[in-house]
């Protein structure tokens, strides 16, 4: 550790050792314990500064000061209608984006759905549903008469 490097290390961290960058701190503190003038000079340069910050404290603001900065700050211009954030406009952006869902849904399945032929009922099968399958269509067997 050279005199020069503990100046700045002193001038940058100040007199306590306890705040020197750790890997410099022995080599340090064995400079100022073999006695270097030039060391113990900037060791008491820092101890001063240190004194000198430790001693000042900044006064509380007085509620005039305080009262005139709040009043100096610009108030906020009054936003146009449109541009004022509503929470109904946000849900009504969805309700609007559903609503163009069902309409586009409803478009593409008249547009995909197979013609039927011509003579044929439209509707014939729709209400001879058969519910054999499921839970609901009973049994395979008839067991009525037993």
């Amino acid at each position: 550790m050279t005199p020069e490097r503990f100046r700045q290390i002193t001038e940058a961290y100040g007199a306590a050792p306890e705040r020197w960058p750790e890997g410099e701190r022995a080599a340090a503190l064995a400079l100022v314990q073999a006695g270097d003038a030039d060391a113990l000079s900037a060791l008491a340069d820092a101890r001063a500064l240190d004194g000198l910050l430790d001693a000042h404290a900044v006064k509380a603001p007085s509620p005039a000061l305080a009262r005139r900065i709040v009043e100096s700050a610009p108030a906020r211009p009054a936003r146009a209608f449109w541009r004022r954030p509503r929470i109904w406009f946000s849900g009504a952006g969805f309700i609007g984006a559903g609503a163009a869902g069902v309409a586009a849904g409803a478009l593409l399945v008249s547009l995909l759905a197979p013609a039927p032929a011509p003579g044929e009922n439209p509707h014939a099968g729709w209400s001879e549903q058969s519910y054999s399958g499921t839970a609901f269509g009973g049994a395979l067997s008839d067991w009525s008469d037993q």
